[in-house]
């Protein structure tokens, strides 16, 4: 059906040439992009589009009811309401799309993308009626280095599906505006829905509609402006609900708390920058930042000012020869204004992401140009110079395109590329650390992360992030005053308590611990990790029941979770429930098949227990076996695992041999407890006798 109506818009004169050169055109587009499938970088909010969003990561009906029904606070990503691109995103977690494995988000972007630039296509041939210029219009920005962003950024799915269903929605409203049934009325309102579902800067639809009735449809009058008063309410219903949700989870920053002033300069600023960046896309990055000082003292802000002033009154001008210009830009300055900083809910003053949607309105006057151009004097010449310029700049934008693509290939690279732009913003040293810690390098990581409080005190993010990487180096003390420090700043910092109860966990503390731990939960009830630690604390206490229901609650965020699984395993174990612990291990074990762990502690129950309906000696040997030549038969604690199922299927010089390795790897461990257990362990093997435990309950 969506096939056959883009057919008919590209009717009347060799359907099946506009259909091979469409077709050309969308694989040009995605050969260019073709890097960004392998592109792993992770940006500012990707953790909680993916890695910390426990919908996401639960694909199912359920999730989608939350993303759908949280409408005032959601409760996984802070900001405003987005269920479509939490739905597109859960989508593709289904399909294997993990932290590790950026490619099923990756593929989707593209496919995305490419729709959007067939759509772009459509539109400026409906408008314009003539389709080698639209194509090629649509080509430039196909292939414009400025879509690499939306394209590569996990979490900017949103701009993607935005302009995907804003393009249907202003395809369906043309061919109503010019006559056809009140049926693409009906589908323009149901994609504007789908539109502000996916991101609520749609929300200047109803304006860039009468835009279009003033050019190029030219019917502006009283009936349209009434027809669009069905989408100015559903308009101001999304803009009320995008306010509470943003103030509700990550804040707004009223117009006044910048000053008044503040306002047309950043406006004055924007509409040069995007046009300068736009026209000539070099140095392109994800963070912008505000010059500074802020005023006529910066040449940016100044750039603007007087560009502006410039630029306004010779489009007030061109209105003597043609709307075009104006209307264009109109068009492009209405869908960018949401994003303007009028409204401050983000610590950049522009985004490459920000000009995607906007960039229609230069395009219709790209469009339009070629138009004119072609129509005047030798029109064979023309459309050979109007070609030879398409091709010429298109190759350009894929050369540019292919250079930036580079820098995405992991998130180091697109950070420090960042910094380059930018190196005294602090954001971006804190988002450097955070992936150089992440490939182990922490004394890098720690020195960006001490840059970043030296330009921004303030920063209890960065603080939090320098106290884990000093966790991970050994240094307990300095990782316990860092999570402080951000409480301090942000005393309802669930992540500082986890890492202050971590830490004291590993101190020794399970007391402190605890209490930590149950802060967090309490501030944030869906915190598995929280929860996660707060059950290992709770174990160490030897408060079986509430570690057990620690983890029950992990389970409910993360029902496949092998690690909670072996946790409550041994919970249930120490309890004397081995049919329970068995289960437990097993379910671990069929999600993660060769994890050492959860195959000792199975191991051992079928090996060394006296319920005969548990034992099973042969499965133990199987187990031990496997967990030992996962770890190289190096590690003593597995060996003596090995050792009992040996000799509990009577494979007694085995067990011996085993047993004797075990305590030869174990003495320079100097492991105390180990080793006298290795001992009586082997006396026994040596006198043809299984080790038997027996199922006493240990209720804590």
């Amino acid at each position: 059906m969506v096939s056959g109506f883009i057919m008919d818009c590209l009717a009347k004169v060799s359907v099946t040439g506009r259909c091979i050169l469409l077709v050309v055109l969308c694989a040009v587009v995605v050969v260019v992009h073709w890097p960004a499938l392998s592109s792993r970088a992770i940006l500012f909010d990707d953790d909680q589009y993916l890695k910390d969003n426990l919908l996401v990561r639960n694909p199912g009906w359920g999730s989608a009811l939350r993303f759908f029904t949280e409408v005032l606070e959601p409760s996984t990503v802070q900001g405003y309401y987005q269920p479509l691109t939490m739905l597109s995103l859960m989508a593709d977690y289904a399909l294997g799309g993990r932290s590790d494995n950026f490619m099923p988000f990756h593929r989707t972007s593209l496919v995305l993308h490419t729709a959007n630039t067939a759509l772009v296509i459509v539109l400026l041939y409906l408008l314009f009626g003539r389709f080698l210029i639209a194509a090629g219009a649509g080509l430039l920005f196909g292939l414009h280095p400025m879509t690499v962003e939306p394209v590569c950024w996990v979490g900017d799915r949103k701009d993607l599906l935005v302009f995907f269903f804003t393009l249907w929605c202003l395809i369906f409203y043309v061919q109503f505006a010019r006559g056809r049934s009140w049926g693409f009325y009906s589908g323009c309102i149901i994609m504007y829905l789908l539109a502000l579902m996916s991101k609520p800067t749609a929300t200047s639809l109803p304006v860039l509609m009468l835009l279009l009735d003033f050019w190029p449809l030219r019917r502006l009058n009283k009936r349209a402006v009434l027809e669009k008063l069905a989408f100015c309410v559903i308009a101001g219903i999304f803009a009320v609900i995008t306010y509470i949700s943003q103030s509700r989870t990550a804040g707004v920053i009223p117009p006044a708390e910048r000053g008044i002033q503040h306002i047309p300069l950043t406006i004055c600023h924007n509409i040069i920058f995007y046009l300068y960046k736009i026209l000539w896309p070099a140095n392109l990055s994800s963070f912008y930042a505000y010059p500074k000082p802020f005023g006529f003292s910066s040449a940016m802000v100044l750039a603007g000012v007087v560009g502006t002033c410039i630029l306004i009154p010779l489009l007030m001008l061109s209105l003597r020869w043609t709307r075009a210009l104006l209307t264009g830009w109109l068009f492009f300055f209405a869908a960018i204004f949401p994003t303007m900083g009028v409204i401050g809910f983000t610590i950049v003053i522009a985004a490459d992401r920000y000009a995607y949607l906007p960039s229609i309105g230069l395009l219709m006057i790209l469009a339009w140009f070629f138009g004119w151009f072609c129509s005047r004097g030798k029109v064979m010449a023309r459309h050979i110079a109007v070609v030879t310029i398409v091709l010429v700049l298109a190759g350009a934008e894929s050369i540019a395109t292919r250079r930036y693509l580079v820098y995405w290939r992991d998130t180091v690279s697109i950070f420090e590329h960042m910094l380059t732009m930018a190196p005294d913003a602090a954001p971006i040293h804190t988002e450097l650390g955070v992936a150089l810690g992440a490939q182990g390098r922490l004394d890098e990581a720690i020195e960006h992360y001490y840059k970043s409080l030296e330009l921004y005190p303030g920063g209890f993010i960065t603080y939090y992030n320098l106290g884990y990487a000093l966790y991970l180096q050994g240094d307990l003390d300095g990782a316990v005053s860092n999570f402080a420090k951000a409480l301090r700043v942000k005393p309802d910092y669930a992540k500082a308590h986890n890492g202050i109860g971590v830490a004291l966990l590993k101190s020794g503390k399970p007391d402190q611990a605890v209490t930590h731990f149950t802060e967090a939960v309490r501030i944030k009830p869906q915190f598995p990790d929280a929860r996660k630690n707060l059950g290992d604390a709770l174990l160490r206490q030897g408060r079986l029941e509430q570690a057990a229901e620690a983890y029950r609650h992990v389970l409910q965020l993360l029902p496949d979770n092998p690690e909670v699984l072996n946790e409550l395993g041994i919970v249930f174990a120490r309890q004397g429930k081995l049919d329970q612990a068995v289960a437990q291990f097993t379910m671990a074990l069929r999600i993660e098949p060769d994890w050492v762990e959860a195959l000792n502690n199975l191991a051992w129950i079928l090996a060394v227990h006296d319920d005969s309906r548990i034992r099973d000696p042969n499965k133990a040997v199987r187990l031990a076996e496997r967990a030992c030549e996962l770890t190289g038969y190096q590690e003593p604690e597995l060996l003596d695992t090995l050792a009992a199922a040996y000799a509990s299927a009577a494979r007694f010089s085995e067990a011996v041999a085993t047993s004797e390795k075990a305590m030869e790897l174990a003495q320079p461990l100097e492991q105390k407890q180990l080793i006298e257990d290795i001992q009586s362990h082997l006396l026994l093997y040596r006198a043809g006798k299984p080790y038997i435990e027996a199922s006493e309950p240990d209720n804590g």
